[in-house]
């Protein structure tokens, strides 16, 4: 995993000189009159978060990087009302934040709260963490394009490693009462049912989530603004791998269901993960790319001892659309 330490925009040699102080000047001004820009555009109109993100990389790309470079995007989400995304440009990591009407633009802030010391202890703790076998927790929303990609390329990483390191499949809703009508997720309840019915699939089916994960994103993802298509779709994939739906219903419909996603809320409020997908391994949180390869050289650096698993090369290649997020 690429060394999680952001290299900020206004940095010499990444983009041109000039541009830079240009926009390092726009910082300052935008953190000395930060929540007075945030109030007058939190009035206007909320663009959605991946929208933005694409204005803001296509910006970027066209007006401020190196000719022959890109700046490429790896997630972003919501972070005390501005949006914040994780890039990557040149090998190296980049945290840019906008309002969130995607008119303005800067590259930092300080938390005057916490001395600079604090400050930088809280970048180095951004380093990998080695444990003798890595707890690895990828947050997504079943629904979300994105977070069924990186499943899509956290796979092939699950089937190589998982005998050594325990690899989690963990849901990001916010949950405000005692009982399952409570779940609000992004995408509406079906997709807050649906996350409640993958994690009691993991429950009672450790076994088969991986492939009901697979088969459930490629055949009835696509369906999900179709209820009667999507029940049925659902219904045929857990007869597929001989599962009972029966009890994958009432778990899903109960406490047994409830008390494990609310568990995950309180572990996705404590790592920040409120964009899907989040990867976090032995409590830092992951910005490189979602490729297998990258995924698994993260959890790799993550090791005490690299076991031979590592050696194994896995793709490289990543879905079009795999540089979003949702949140």
């Amino acid at each position: 995993m690429t060394e999680d330490t952001h290299q900020k925009i206004e940095e010499p040699g990444i983009f041109n000189r000039g541009i830079i102080y240009a926009i390092a000047g726009v910082a300052l001004i935008l953190v000395a009159f930060l929540m007075i820009m945030t109030m007058q555009a939190g009035q206007g109109n909320v663009v959605p978060s991946a929208a933005c993100a694409d204005k803001t990389i296509t910006y970027i790309n066209e007006n401020l990087v190196q000719q022959g470079s890109a700046l490429q995007l790896v997630s972003v989400a919501e972070s005390r009302g501005l949006y914040e995304m994780q890039a990557q440009y040149q090998s190296q990591n980049i945290i840019l934040y906008t309002t969130k009407d995607c008119t303005l633009l800067f590259t930092n802030t300080v938390n005057m709260s916490s001395s600079p010391a604090g400050q930088q202890g809280q970048q180095a703790a951004r380093s990998p963490v080695k444990t003798a076998r890595p707890a690895v927790d990828l947050y997504v929303m079943s629904f979300c394009p994105y977070g069924t990609q990186a499943e899509t390329a956290m796979k092939p990483v699950y089937e190589l490693l998982n005998a050594k390191t325990g690899i989690r499949v963990r849901y990001i809703t916010t949950i405000s009462g005692p009982t399952v009508d409570s779940v609000d997720s992004l995408h509406g309840p079906s997709e807050a049912d649906e996350d409640l019915r993958q994690i009691c699939i993991n429950k009672y089916y450790p076994e088969k989530l991986w492939p009901y994960l697979e088969s459930f994103n490629t055949a009835c993802y696509p369906l999900w603004q179709n209820s009667t298509a999507l029940t049925s779709c659902r219904k045929e994939t857990l007869a597929t791998l001989g599962m009972d739906s029966t009890k994958i219903e009432t778990c899903a419909s109960g406490t047994e269901g409830f008390a494990i996603l609310k568990a995950d809320e309180t572990e996705a409020d404590k790592f920040g993960a409120s964009g899907s997908p989040t990867l976090v391994i032995n409590g830092v949180t992951y910005s490189g790319a979602r490729t297998p390869e990258a995924y698994k050289q993260a959890i790799c650096n993550s090791f005490e001892t690299t076991p031979a698993e590592c050696s194994t090369v896995l793709s490289s290649a990543s879905a079009a659309a795999s540089s979003g997020g949702c949140g």
